[in-house]
């Protein structure tokens, strides 16, 4: 008799759930938007180059998943503005360490959009321990069994 291996399933991942929210382009770029201090339709549409049904679709998709609410701003015609939940918010290191890596590898110019900190530093997002404080290096990291 032939044995049949049992079928594989997907590693079961928080990376993965998260893509589900937020792991399209237009999604990312309507948080980094919010987070840049633009709340409204027609701010994000310019400053993403987002087409308008799409933009309305993933700015649901993220109201509904409670990454960001919406404020109505006028009744006649109704307009909104749109703000960053907890949820949403705590994408913030997420996407300047996504921005740092764009800017490290992809990018040949200088850095369009520039931090300063409240020390009065240059921002520079790193990934570092919460325990030791120490920056993440490539081989720093063990998978626990």
């Amino acid at each position: 008799m032939i044995s049949v291996p049992p079928p594989q399933t997907p590693r079961p991942c928080t990376i993965a759930d998260a893509l589900e929210v937020v792991g399209d382009r237009w999604s990312l770029l309507i948080v980094r938007e919010l987070f840049y201090e633009q709340r409204r339709f027609t701010e994000i549409a310019r400053n993403t180059g987002a087409p308008r049904d799409i933009l309305a679709t993933r700015l649901r998709k993220l109201e509904e998943h409670g990454l960001i609410t919406r404020t109505q701003y006028s009744e006649r015609p109704p307009r909104y503005e749109y703000g960053l939940t907890q949820a949403g918010r705590a994408l913030s290191p997420v996407l300047l360490t996504l921005k740092e890596w764009g800017q490290r590898f992809l990018n040949d110019g200088p850095d369009p959009v520039k931090f300063t900190h409240t020390c009065g530093q240059t921002f520079k997002a790193q990934v570092c321990c919460a325990a030791c404080q120490e920056p993440l290096r490539g081989d720093a990291l063990r998978i626990n069994n």
